[in-house]
């Protein structure tokens, strides 16, 4: 209630209490977490492959990619990159780049020799371990970063937004992030 008793009004020059976005934040995040929110839209039609064209063609990492999507579902943006990123990044490049380099290395002879394709889904298993891994991490960093504001009312296309932090420019993976955002439900 504001002093006049009129529920929600409020001045248009008054800005909306950041400390009260930034806890309703944190706690519809929790109420959400990282991984059901990904596992969720990874498996809506068009978007392993466009996740798979934004890691193969720009070399973006796709658990980033979804825990930015989740953020903007949830009307926020990162500013700029927390320091905590540089984990993530070096859990991902240390572990679960070279299993997954090592799994695709191993496809073609698992056709031929069922050991080899026991191994290669081994590996497949223990990717998917560090990409779960790695979710974690980002749903914690997303719980407890200062570096969120947000969204702009109305929030600018999820698509261009991402493009402009990876400098995406290339038609493919420009159209892989309008992929995602059409398969977003409305937050």
């Amino acid at each position: 209630m504001t002093g006049n008793g009129q529920r929600g009004s409020r001045r248009p020059s008054e800005a909306p209490d950041s400390t009260a976005w930034a806890t309703a934040l944190r706690s519809r995040l929790h109420e959400t977490p990282l991984i059901d929110f990904a596992l969720a839209l990874y498996a809506r039609e068009g978007v392993e492959a466009a996740c798979l064209t934004l890691q193969d063609d720009a070399g973006l990492d796709v658990c980033e990619v979804l825990w930015h999507v989740w953020l903007y579902h949830h009307g926020a943006r990162l500013i700029g990159d927390p320091p905590e990123l540089a984990e993530l990044h070096r859990w991902q490049r240390e572990v679960t780049q070279p299993l997954r380099a090592l799994r695709r290395r191993l496809k073609a002879q698992a056709h031929g020799d069922a050991g080899v394709a026991g191994v290669r889904r081994d590996i497949k298993r223990a990717e998917l371990a560090a990409e779960y891994h790695a979710l974690a991490l980002l749903q914690r960093l997303g719980e407890r970063t200062t570096r969120l504001e947000p969204l702009s009312k109305p929030p600018p296309p999820l698509s261009s937004t991402l493009a402009a932090r990876w400098q995406v420019q290339k038609k493919s993976q420009l159209m892989a992030l309008q992929t995602l955002e059409s398969r977003l439900d409305p937050p």
